[in-house]
């Protein structure tokens, strides 16, 4: 009798031990359910290795299964790799998932070199065999090769063209007496922390139908807008540029000026150019100067244009755009100052004309003056957002919304009925005219009173 009764608690025991969820199955029919059985990732450059992309791979059923292999169909040589469970591997078998529960797997690709410029197809599968069931996930990845340059010096002459694009890791350093010219339709592409100083001549000669791109390596949607993904372009010392026709996003600060022009030349013409998602500002002068003609700038942490210690700037014909997608900015878009501190100031020379001076916060335009005799400002033809007075003169337009066509979709140009419209001072006789002010950023021509901003109509 006592032989009978261990014996049926026993089975009690057993029984109560084997949860619910926890006895395997080996029906055909338990079939495992998988969040994403097609994954793609953006183009990812050779030998740099993509972001992790998770799959969830969920068992609906009421009793576990057993998942007796999981594993890349390219084995050890696939460009993809897979974590499961915390563990780098390419195949696992005899994997149980419990019932009413679920397991991730995540997913990176890493593309080898390739002879082909331009983006090429890498493709693979994984398979998971459970109960008989073959269920596959198919991986799919856009490579495309690069020039890798690395903690680099450009000690001469240089041409970058559009064949492949360029990976600069590090800092990468134009030497002085040097120039680097970048043709159209070429990409630069700059790895986490990664910046580019010049301390010679960059030449950027993008064009309208090609411009000419500056941003992050790092290319999946996730990062798209993503500011402060490298440091961004400084002008040094003795360094000149000439910018056209560029897109130049997603750093910390865009561009950085150091000093006035140590030559005859300006020491940086920027035209026709989008400057946008910047962690700081698009723009940071210290007592240098700018000539910026139909660009556009918007979406930066601070500001637009970030301009002390005096220095000369003439602005014509831009449209700066005080919107913030990321950013709770408390600063104007455009501040300028004559001074460092209280003790170094310099002269500064302003020329604000035929621009849209627009955003969020009720002042936009902010100059400062440790004392009036060091500043010299031409001020007209705007539509500036600010409640300074002082500023309604000589034709600017104040507190006037310009009517963006959709400022959420990043369409800055203006609408039918804006006030900016013919509006714009003759600039036909300006020395920048020819090169620069007689087409807007879109390559179309300008006919005088030109429309506001970088965008003629």
């Amino acid at each position: 009798m006592r032989s009978i009764i261990y014996l049926v608690l026993s089975i009690l025991f057993f029984a109560s031990a084997c949860r619910k969820g926890e006895r395997i199955t080996t029906d055909a029919n338990a079939r495992l359910s998988i969040e994403n059985s097609k994954l793609l990732f953006d183009t990812i450059f050779t030998s740099i290795g993509s972001t992790t992309k998770r799959i969830k791979i969920v068992n609906q059923n009421n009793d576990a299964v057993k998942v007796s292999e999981i594993s890349l169909a390219g084995g050890s040589t696939s460009a993809f790799s897979l974590n499961i469970n915390g563990a780098n591997t390419f195949n696992k078998t005899d994997l149980v998932i419990r019932g009413q529960d679920s397991i991730n797997l995540f997913v990176k690709v890493t593309i080898n070199p390739n002879a082909q410029n331009l983006p090429f197809l890498v493709q693979d599968s994984i398979i998971l065999n459970t109960n008989g069931n073959r269920q596959m996930i198919h991986l799919s990845a856009y490579g495309q090769n690069a020039i890798f340059i690395t903690e680099s010096v450009i000690s001469s002459n240089t041409t970058w063209t559009k064949s492949l694009p360029y990976i600069i890791s590090g800092a990468l350093t134009l030497k002085n007496g040097v120039s680097l010219s970048i043709q159209p339709g070429a990409k630069v592409y700059f790895h986490k922390d990664a910046n580019l100083n010049v301390e010679g001549n960059l030449i950027v000669n993008g064009t309208v139908a090609e411009p000419v791109l500056f941003c992050s390596d790092r290319l999946e949607k996730l990062y798209s807008d993503e500011p402060g993904q490298w440091k961004g372009i400084f002008l040094k010392r003795n360094g000149n540029g000439l910018i056209k026709n560029a897109t130049i996003k997603n750093a910390s600060v865009g561009i950085t000026s150091d000093s006035l022009s140590s030559n005859a030349n300006p020491k940086l013409i920027l035209s026709n150019s989008i400057i946008k998602n910047m962690q700081v500002a698009a723009y940071i002068g210290y007592h240098s100067e700018l000539l910026a003609f139909n660009n556009l700038m918007y979406n930066c942490g601070n500001y637009l244009i970030y301009a002390v210690g005096g220095g000369n700037y003439n602005l014509k014909q831009n449209t700066f755009a005080g919107y913030n997608l990321n950013f709770p900015r408390k600063t104007a878009s455009l501040s300028f100052s004559d001074y460092l501190s209280n003790s170094i100031y310099n002269n500064l020379q302003l020329d604000i004309t035929n621009n849209i001076i627009w955003g969020s916060l009720i002042n936009e335009l902010d100059i400062q003056k440790k004392t009036s005799a060091m500043v010299q400002l031409n001020l007209r033809n705007n539509l500036i957002r600010s409640t300074n007075n002082s500023y309604s003169s000589n034709g600017n337009i104040l507190n006037t919304d310009p009517l963006f066509i959709d400022k959420d979709l990043e369409n800055f140009e203006v609408s039918v009925n804006s006030a900016t419209r013919k509006k714009g001072y003759d600039l036909s006789t300006d020395s920048y005219y020819i090169n620069y002010l007689n087409k807007d950023i879109k390559g179309n021509n300008r006919f005088s009173p030109s429309t506001l901003g970088s965008y003629e109509k």
